[in-house]
């Protein structure tokens, strides 16, 4: 036997799976209830051990965390050794861990996953090592509790960062596989983070006039401690940011009318933050990897600068530099090309960003299905990749050629000294293994600092489609089957043709429907020339799906009905 059975069981006894609970791992991991949550935390910690096992040993993350859901839930994800996330095909042996009914079905299960991925735990010299952190939810320490329970199963070595964003532990991770490598991506601490970030953010804006201060949401989250530790490091002279929403102790606060998802989806400031015109403002979430801007203009009109603004001004800034600097890029067969810079979108990514990107930038733009994992995998095909959802989780991946490019190039002007020297600095700026709002913020901060540019400023590059994004209460979502980067649907049949023609009716229109991956409802995402006609298409489109395709509960008044003839009925 390659693990104790006994151990497994007796350890699996103090945290047992509640019944008729179902638990699917998908791209946030596990995230529901954290009541709920126990057991699952016991079998992600054996997961760890396992896919450490597999990777001969490298430190696997395991991230404690429900990001910008309530306060009452919480969750986990495993981070890979570069700060990926859990390798699609493992997803699977997660949900089968943590849904084994009996500690029988467990054993029975790892030894499943041992079989298959052929892990050889006889190999003394194969230590699993897994590192983890926390947010600050008052539920983290007792699941933190039972994923070391989990390592301590299959006898793994687990170590607890305690309390850290999201992005410090991918960083961490990163960090830990890469030292002592040429590959080595910095010091594995909060410390050798801030540090490193601070050095890369004031090379870009040595020099230049420090911009006005910015008021940053951070949502009662870790945020908060996180970025005035980082404040600390890199001193008021370089960055000046008014920190709100920094309650991480009363109960309830953790994004509550506040934070990145909030602002986001209620096109409004949060609570806790005054705005003036003129004045500019942040929100992180509640782990701290999503980041929005916005400023209220001189009319008090509310101004949004989310995902696709910071993706469209991150790719126009990288590739004027690009181009100052002639950069090439060296081929194996001893060719230069030139570097390739792309945007990767979701089918959440206003219309108005891709053509602006496309046809002004003229930057490559491709679409993938919703889900980090899948930005991030598209991004990794270009020299630089930036990629960012619309709801701010993103950053910029440089590939290896890309960054040996950028030291090797020899400028001959000092235009072209000075594009290298930024786009060296970028890629230690930019943390390149997951979204981060720190990160992010800095980019942002640093590319309108070289440009001198105010939020209005940045803002006139293109105007946004105005957007609406509804949910509705279904049934079973499983039977909604999304294709082409989910803009259309396969099944239910017909469906996807009741939308076609609806969108039709309205200038500049666009509608898609796609399930949750998480619980029974459908997300309908619309845009339109008005912002009333986006309404009106919007709440057409909810009220096909809530009538025709298993809508459940009470029926929204606001929700639109259709004659067979697709025609609104009054």
């Amino acid at each position: 036997m390659s693990f104790d059975p006994a151990l497994v069981s007796s350890l699996s006894l103090k945290h047992p799976r509640p019944h008729n609970a179902n638990f699917v791992y998908g791209t946030a991991g596990f995230r529901m209830k954290a009541e709920l949550l126990d057991s699952v935390m016991f079998r992600v910690g054996i997961l760890a051990v396992l896919r450490s096992k597999k990777l001969g040993g490298k430190v696997i993350g395991a991230m404690i965390t429900a990001s910008h859901n309530p306060e009452q839930d919480n969750g986990i994800k495993l981070v890979e050794p570069l700060g990926e996330m859990l390798l699609q095909s493992w997803e699977g042996y997660a949900t089968r861990l943590a849904n084994a009914a009996t500690e029988a079905d467990l054993v029975q299960a790892i030894n499943e996953i041992i079989a298959a991925e052929q892990i050889d735990f006889g190999k003394l010299s194969t230590k699993a090592n897994v590192v983890c952190a926390r947010d600050t939810r008052p539920s983290g320490e007792a699941l933190v509790a039972a994923v070391k329970d989990g390592v301590a199963a299959l006898g793994g070595s687990i170590v607890d960062y305690g309390f850290k964003t999201t992005p410090h532990l991918h960083y961490i991770t990163r960090c830990l596989n890469t030292q002592g490598t040429p590959d080595a991506y910095g010091v594995p601490t909060e410390e050798g983070y801030n540090d490193k970030l601070a050095a890369a953010f004031k090379t870009i804006t040595a020099g230049l006039p420090r911009l006005s201060t910015l008021h940053l949401d951070a949502a009662n989250g870790i945020g908060a401690p996180a970025f005035k530790k980082f404040l600390e490091t890199i001193g008021s002279e370089h960055l000046s940011v008014h920190i709100v929403n920094d309650d991480i102790h009363s109960k309830g606060k953790l994004n509550s009318k506040c934070g990145a998802d909030f602002v986001k989806l209620y096109q409004t400031k949060p609570e806790g933050l005054d705005l003036a015109p003129g004045q500019r403002a942040a929100s992180f979430d509640g782990d701290a990897d999503r980041l929005v801007y916005y400023y209220i203009d001189d009319n008090g009109t509310f101004k949004l600068l989310d995902g696709d603004k910071i993706a469209t001004l991150a790719a126009g800034f990288i590739m004027e530099q690009v181009r100052i600097a002639k950069v090439q890029i060296h081929k194996p067969d001893g060719t230069k090309a030139p570097l390739h810079v792309g945007l990767v979108q979701t089918a959440y990514a206003n219309g108005s960003s891709t053509s602006y990107v496309k046809n002004t930038l003229q930057v490559p733009v491709v679409f993938t299905q919703t889900g980090v994992k899948h930005l991030h995998h598209a991004a990794e095909h270009f020299d630089v990749g930036v990629y960012f959802e619309a709801n701010g989780h993103g950053t910029v991946l440089f590939s290896k050629e890309a960054t040996h490019a950028f030291k090797t190039t020899q400028g001959s002007t000092p235009e072209e000294h000075r594009a290298l020297e930024i786009l060296r600095a970028l890629a230690d700026l930019i943390n390149q293994s997951v979204g981060d709002a720190t990160s992010d913020l800095l980019m942002v901060e640093a590319i309108l600092t070289v440009k001198q540019l105010s939020l209005s400023g940045w803002d006139k590059a293109y105007a946004d489609l105005p957007s609406r994004q509804e949910k509705v209460l279904v049934a079973q979502r499983s039977i909604f089957k999304p294709i082409n980067a989910d803009t259309e649907l396969a099944e239910p049949l017909g469906l996807q043709d009741k939308i076609n023609q609806q969108v039709q009716k309205f200038n500049k229109g666009r509608c898609f429907v796609r399930p949750s991956g998480t619980e029974d409802i459908v997300r309908v995402y619309a845009e339109a020339e008005t912002r009333d006609e986006t309404e009106t298409l919007s709440q057409i489109v909810c009220g096909i799906v809530f009538d025709g395709y298993g809508g459940v509960g009470e029926r929204p008044a606001k929700f639109k009905k259709v004659d067979a003839a697709g025609n609104v009925v009054a």
